[in-house]
């Protein structure tokens, strides 16, 4: 195993569609504590709290998304293993050459820009965070590969 990872496995959600609480387990934000246990209290607070609708990507927001990640990647100089842009989050399979937050955090301020240009009133895009899943072995990189691109 070497120093740094061969690439990362990237997921985030897009805005109010994956709740703290959510029956299909959900992530703790003060903690980081994965939870698989539903909690509808804690998902009902979260839902009021939202400022804006829950956003549901069409197909043409989700072509949008792929292209920014294919195109952030070439012009970085990075590894792009994998992308899938689904209706309520995004998975992409890249070797980088910075943080995985810094990486994940300009896919999403990336996309954000883009999509803006067709919906410039629209201000919550995306959840907060993400998962940065690092990929040491070529077992782990393959998975990831297979899963992104031909179970979602």
């Amino acid at each position: 195993m070497g120093d740094a990872p061969l690439a990362y496995f990237f997921t985030w959600t897009t805005y109010g569609t994956w709740l703290p609480g959510d029956a299909r387990s959900w992530v703790d934000g003060a903690t980081h504590q994965i939870h698989f246990t539903p909690d509808p209290q804690r998902e009902a607070r979260a839902r009021a709290a939202l400022v804006e609708p829950p956003l549901t990507l069409n197909l043409a927001q989700r072509l949008v998304v792929a292209k920014v990640v294919r195109d952030h990647c070439r012009i970085r100089g990075w590894e792009l293993h994998a992308v899938n842009v689904r209706t309520q989050h995004v998975h992409v399979v890249a070797g980088i050459l910075c943080a995985p937050a810094k990486a994940l955090a300009e896919f999403k301020a990336w996309a954000t820009r883009r999509l803006k240009e067709s919906q410039p009133t629209r201000q919550h895009w995306w959840t907060e965070g993400g998962s940065k899943q690092p990929l040491w072995r070529e077992d782990e990189l393959e998975a990831a590969i297979l899963y992104v691109r031909d179970y979602q």
